[in-house]
């Protein structure tokens, strides 16, 4: 299974036009984890799930989302409610009671990955303002197996970064 994630695009919609066109036949499904300043009605949250972050005003979108891919169950927020700036905790406990095996979130712009207590934690990073110690606009892609987890990065350019591809076992 192959999962897409991108967060805090900002305004910057042709972005995601350009990661529909490239992976919609390739991607078992597309997350968006909000800051997109897109309208809940926009065309492209067709191909993508997304919530609300900070920076969406648009009251139809849902502040977290919970959705099942096959036999993989996946939590999705922004983040700003959940203090992932300072800590992993809430996020990794709002992923327990959702029963989930994967928890997406954005809001820091900083890319990051670890598995906690069996849940896969996943930042993308921003696809149009980055932050932290990789200043690279990001996004991710999960390649789920079911010896393992591949989570790898690549830039506004969807070129692999080959030193931000991390694997899994799992559990």
């Amino acid at each position: 299974m192959k999962i897409l994630v991108v967060s805090d695009s900002h305004g910057d919609r042709d972005v995601l036009v350009e990661l529909k066109e490239l992976y919609q036949n390739k991607m078992d499904r597309m997350f968006h984890c909000g800051d997109s300043e897109l309208e809940a009605t926009d065309e492209i949250w067709d191909s993508f799930v997304t919530v609300k972050g900070n920076m969406d005003f648009d009251e139809q979108l849902k502040l977290e989302q919970v959705v099942e891919v096959g036999n993989e169950r996946f939590f999705m927020v922004h983040g700003h409610y959940h203090d992932v700036k300072v800590t992993m905790v809430p996020l990794l406990n709002a992923a327990k009671e959702a029963n989930a095996h994967f928890a997406f979130f954005g809001h820091s712009h900083e890319l990051g990955v670890e598995k906690k207590e069996g849940i896969l934690l996943l930042n993308p990073g921003s696809i149009l303002q980055p932050r932290g110690r990789y200043n690279i606009k990001t996004y991710a892609i999960i390649d789920i197996e079911e010896k393992g987890i591949t989570v790898s990065y690549y830039d506004r350019e969807h070129q692999l970064i080959d030193d931000l591809v991390v694997h899994f076992a799992r559990s």
